[in-house]
C-alpha cells in the first residue's frame, strides 16, 4: 500500500509546474532585469519551486485524508451501534463510503485494503496502526494507537472511537471556521503579491523609458535587486502568516 508522505509528478503535472516557473521566470526577469540572461541565472531555482509544490499538495493530501477519515469512522461507529461486529463494521461502511467517493480514493482503498486483511485474520489495530503511519497525519495515527490500546485492554470501543472521531470533528470544523475567516485576508495577500509586478509591468508599459535608469547599469540593477529581494522576503512572510496550524 502506498506511502503518503511523499508526492511523485506524474509526467504532465512536473511538465506543467516547468511551465509555470518558466513563465514566471521570465516574467521576473524581464519586469526586474530587462534581460534573458537573468532568466537564466534564475533557472536553477526550479528544483526550490518543485519543492514548495509538493509541500502544498501534500498539505492538501493530508487535510483530505483527515477528511475522509473522519467520515469513514464516523460509518463504522454507526455500524457498531447497529450492532456489527468490529470486522463487519468496516464492511458496512465501505458500502456507504463507495456511494460519497470515487472507487480509486484515498477511503474507499484503504478500508477495502483493512477487510481484505482481516479476512485473511490479520489483526485489525495492527491495519490501523500501519495506516497511520503511511497517512502522515498525526489524527489518523493518534486515532490508531488508541484503539490499539483500547483493543488489546478490552475497552468500550464504540465509546472511544465515537470520542475520538468527535475530537478529530471538532478540530476539522475549526480549521474550517479559521480558513473561512481569513478566506478574504488571503485573497488580499495574493493580490499584494502581484501588485508590485503589475506597477513596473504598466509603468512600463505607459512610460516608456520612464524605467530605464534601473537597468543594464551597476546602479539600477543593485536598485532592483534589492527591491526583487524585498519582494520576495515579503511574499514568504506573507504566505507563512496565513499558513495557521489546528
Amino acid at each position: 500500500m502506498p506511502d503518503y508522505g511523499s508526492w511523485h509528478f506524474t509526467r504532465r503535472e512536473l511538465l506543467l509546474n516547468c511551465a509555470v516557473y518558466a513563465g514566471l521566470d521570465l516574467l521576473i526577469a524581464m519586469l526586474f532585469y530587462r534581460s534573458l540572461l537573468a532568466a537564466l541565472l534564475f533557472s536553477p531555482g526550479l528544483p526550490l519551486f518543485l519543492k514548495m509544490r509538493k509541500k502544498d499538495l501534500l498539505e492538501q493530501r493530508r487535510l483530505e485524508i483527515l477528511r475522509q477519515f473522519t467520515t469513514g469512522m464516523q460509518l463504522v461507529n454507526a455500524s457498531l451501534q447497529a450492532g456489527y461486529a468490529i470486522e463487519n463494521a468496516w464492511k458496512e461502511a465501505l458500502n456507504e463510503l463507495r456511494k460519497i467517493y470515487e472507487p480509486d480514493s484515498f477511503i474507499v482503498t484503504e478500508f477495502r485494503y483493512i477487510i481484505l486483511q482481516t479476512s485473511l485474520n490479520v489483526p485489525i489495530e495492527g491495519l490501523l496502526l500501519d495506516l497511520g503511519r503511511r497517512s502522515h497525519v498525526d489524527d489518523v495515527r493518534n486515532f490508531a494507537e488508541v484503539f490499539q490500546t483500547a483493543k488489546r485492554t478490552g475497552g468500550d470501543l464504540m465509546s472511544i472511537i465515537r470520542n475520538t472521531v468527535n475530537a478529530i470533528q471538532s478540530k476539522n470544523e475549526t480549521r474550517q471556521e479559521i480558513e473561512a475567516n481569513i478566506t478574504g485576508k488571503i485573497s488580499e495577500q495574493r493580490i499584494m503579491s502581484v501588485v508590485p509586478l503589475a506597477l513596473i509591468g504598466y509603468i512600463t508599459v505607459t512610460s516608456p523609458g520612464f524605467l530605464d535608469p534601473c537597468y543594464h547599469n551597476p546602479a539600477g540593477i543593485f536598485i532592483m535587486t534589492v527591491s526583487l529581494t524585498v519582494y520576495v522576503i515579503a511574499f514568504f512572510i506573507g504566505k507563512r502568516i496565513m499558513h495557521i496550524e489546528v
